[in-house]
């Protein structure tokens, strides 16, 4: 039987500045240099949500306080340079850039952290739908949480590659007899009781290489959670979620997606191109070193051509020691445009493979830190044709101004899905690691049996 994994997350010391994003002016987080004194030694009730991507390690920590929102009480960001398209390359560079974002979001909150939620993405990602069928057991055929165990269980029983796990089957609808539409079938009267699920799957070895980088890092992991599952939670809306909604999630190494209708995630899906493609593309196109090219993505970047960009000039350092030249910001929007259309265009197809083209009422939302270049919305609406807003993370309190930014949009929703499923995912948290490392021993031993 597959096994789910679990794992957590955490945050880096910021400032924050404001960037215009075409429909008016957004904030980022950018590292500090001057320390905050500690709240205390120790909190209750503490969550916190590790983003592990391409380009920066993301860390929010908040504090639980039910029934009320929850609040972000650190933030941390660090470099990340040990992943290449979601997948761990280098476990040193990685391990060491998940202390320094863990280390500096406990600086700013106070409290130390022993577990994280950690977010997973990457272009091994695949996911399916299927469906389960089971006879209702109880004697007055009233459905009870056996019941549902038992779908679910006959859902998931899907034939996988000896290299894949399940890391999330999430429910979409239930079936009591003809009765279709069902969220909780529990009380339920009938005898024939069936789920529809979404089922993703991840590479063992990309799973488990993530799970060794944390708890390298003394944290335990208590759910293994798909990036933009947790992005949903942040910037979409319930009224959004159940008339139809696509979600793009815009990373250095990947672009994740997510179709949802009715409530509940019904596509998803990974591009295997993201923010550093732009960046490699302004290195090469205006000849200078990658790190200058990020900082002139992000201070002067724009995805589609406007009156504004015309005249203006921009400084670009040379390489190589060679001296700095002016080029006009037309050109730097030139080399930018083609790329980001090849990105949604990409999406585009992907959405019109999908079974929900014709749902998605209330359009697209973007998010992530490549949502984050100027006029990428209007360039959106042009290819999808339909309505594009931002993905700003919302629902919490505390540290608003610094987490409310798109690139916080998986960390924040990390945290709300701890919160949503910490009852029904209650025996996967306490999964201790010597599961996950049974996972991998059942992988090698089905590995080993097919080769042998």
């Amino acid at each position: 039987m597959n096994k789910r994994m679990f794992i957590d997350d955490n945050l880096d010391l910021f400032t924050v500045k404001d960037k215009s994003n075409g429909h008016g002016r957004i904030s980022y987080a950018e590292p500090m240099t001057e320390s905050l004194p500690k709240r205390s030694a120790r909190v209750e009730h503490i969550a916190a949500g590790l983003d592990i991507g391409t380009s920066k390690i993301a860390v929010v920590i908040a504090e639980i306080d039910e029934p009320g929102p929850f609040k972000i009480i650190g933030v941390g960001i660090a470099p990340s340079e040990g992943l290449r398209r979601g997948v761990v390359v280098n476990l040193d560079k990685t391990v060491s850039s998940i202390e320094k974002a863990v280390s500096e979001a406990e600086l700013m909150a106070g409290v130390e952290v022993s577990s994280v939620y950690v977010g997973i993405a990457g272009d091994h990602i695949r996911s399916i739908n299927s469906r389960g069928v089971v006879a209702v057991s109880g004697s007055n055929h009233e459905i009870g949480p056996d019941d549902v165990r038992r779908v679910i269980e006959a859902a998931k029983a899907v034939s996988l590659p000896i290299d894949r796990e399940i890391i999330h089957v999430i429910p979409q609808e239930f079936i009591v007899d003809d009765q279709t539409g069902i969220k909780n079938p529990v009380g339920f009267s009938g005898v024939r009781l069936e789920a529809e699920v979404h089922i993703v799957t991840g590479a063992v070895t990309s799973a488990q290489n993530i799970y060794r980088c944390v708890q390298r890092t003394g944290l335990k992991v208590r759910s293994l959670v798909l990036e933009p599952l947790a992005s949903s939670y942040s910037v979409l809306g319930e009224d959004e979620k159940e008339i139809g909604i696509g979600l793009l999630d815009l990373g250095g190494g990947t672009t994740d997606m997510a179709l949802v209708f009715e409530g509940s995630i019904r596509h998803t899906a990974v591009i295997g191109l993201g923010g550093r493609n732009v960046t490699s593309d302004i290195a090469q196109g205006l000849r200078t070193p990658l790190d200058q090219a990020e900082e002139i993505k992000l201070k002067y970047g724009c995805a589609r051509m406007s009156p504004q960009n015309n005249g203006e000039m921009i400084e670009v350092p040379g390489v190589g020691g060679r001296h700095s030249s002016e080029v006009p910001k037309s050109l730097l929007t030139e080399i930018i445009q083609p790329r980001i259309e090849e990105i949604l265009t990409l999406a585009k197809r992907e959405i019109q493979r999908s079974e929900y083209a014709d749902f998605l009422n209330a359009g697209m939302v973007l998010t992530g830190g490549g949502a984050m270049i100027e006029g990428i919305a209007e360039l959106a609406e042009e290819i999808f044709d339909m309505p594009v807003r931002l993905g700003i993370p919302c629902g919490f309190g505390g540290l608003v101004g610094m987490a409310r930014s798109p690139i916080h949009a998986t960390g924040t929703g990390l945290i709300h899905y701890g919160i949503h499923y910490k009852n029904e995912d209650m025996h996967a948290a306490s999964q201790d690691e010597s599961d996950i490392f049974n996972t991998i021993l059942n992988w090698m031993k089905r590995l080993a049996k097919d080769l042998f």
